[in-house]
């Protein structure tokens, strides 16, 4: 059984900052990357932030320079530090971990971004 929990989503606005956070627990070993996605109203679900085990990074082009991802391995924790954030950023953030035993996804978290 896993469980993965996001957190620290809500209403901020233009030009604002929030941080999510996201936790991994049960039985979930061998973890290879954990990965930020999200789905604004009537998209597709998209890529937003990822971070391997070892460290490696990878962002939306239209995240980068605002968006930063990080991880406590011994956690299994990753957290979505969001700034400048835009109009378009509203959507459902979800985490995804990726490990030996397959991929497995949170219920996601809000960010609304709004005046």
């Amino acid at each position: 059984q896993v469980q993965i929990v996001e957190s620290g989503g809500g209403l901020v606005q233009p030009g604002g900052s929030l941080r999510l956070s996201c936790e991994a627990s049960g039985s979930i070993f061998d973890i290879y990357a954990m990965d930020w996605f999200r789905q604004a109203p009537g998209m597709d679900r998209e890529f937003v932030a990822g971070v391997t085990t070892g460290g490696r990074t990878n962002y939306a082009d239209s995240v980068k320079g605002r968006f930063t991802i990080s991880r406590e391995n011994t956690k299994n924790t990753m957290y979505l530090d969001m700034n400048t954030l835009k109009l378009e950023d509203t959507a459902v953030y979800v985490c995804s971990v990726d490990s030996v035993h397959g991929r497995f996804w949170g219920q996601g978290t809000q960010v609304t971004v709004a005046s």
